[in-house]
């Protein structure tokens, strides 16, 4: 009988996609390795094998969550819609945890502190810019923090309304709100 063949392209996106939800559900710090290899049913030696260690394989699944696509500005209907829908659905991620607790490993806490600046306060850095607002960053940065705060309070239990608010009701007050309009 031949052996089996390892689908070593297989294994390697079944432990990403492992990772990726066990990072959203528990964060760097609280995820093992050892859980991350049996979510993805493979042998958790190939975390080495494939990413080197598991902050590698955090990096990895920053990226992957990120892409190479520029995203739209947290200003933007569609986006604030599917940020607040994802998270809905799968809870805060990575990117979003990082911005009320750091990692304890210094290099995953610099892949995910770019990923969040890279993905939510850049845009609003262009738009700001380009709209001449002064302190464009700092403006950036107070409405991505502002937009993580809203998305932890739906979840948190502390604040009613908003926690049975449905996302697509949400959109246009945020958007207004994190603008400073309306």
């Amino acid at each position: 009988m031949p052996a089996r063949r390892r689908d070593a392209a297989r294994s390697r996106e079944l432990l990403l996609q492992a990772a990726s939800e066990l990072f959203a559900e528990r964060g760097f710090d609280r995820t093992t390795v050892r859980e991350i290899g049996e979510r993805a049913g493979v042998d958790a030696a190939l975390i080495a094998r494939y990413f080197g260690n598991k902050t590698q394989l955090y990096v990895a699944t920053l990226q992957n969550a990120t892409g190479d696509a520029v995203p739209t500005d947290l200003l933007d209907p569609d986006r604030l819609l599917e940020l607040l829908e994802r998270v809905d659905l799968r809870g805060p991620g990575p990117i979003t945890q990082v911005a009320v607790q750091p990692h304890s490993d210094p290099a995953a806490q610099d892949a995910a502190r770019a990923a969040l600046h890279a993905r939510l306060v850049e845009p609003l850095l262009e738009r700001f810019t380009r709209e001449g607002l002064d302190r464009p960053r700092l403006r950036a940065e107070i409405v991505v923090a502002a937009f993580i705060g809203v998305l932890l309070g739906r979840r948190s239990g502390a604040f009613d309304e908003l926690g049975r608010a449905e996302s697509g009701d949400l959109v246009t007050l945020l958007r207004d709100t994190l603008a400073g309009e309306g």
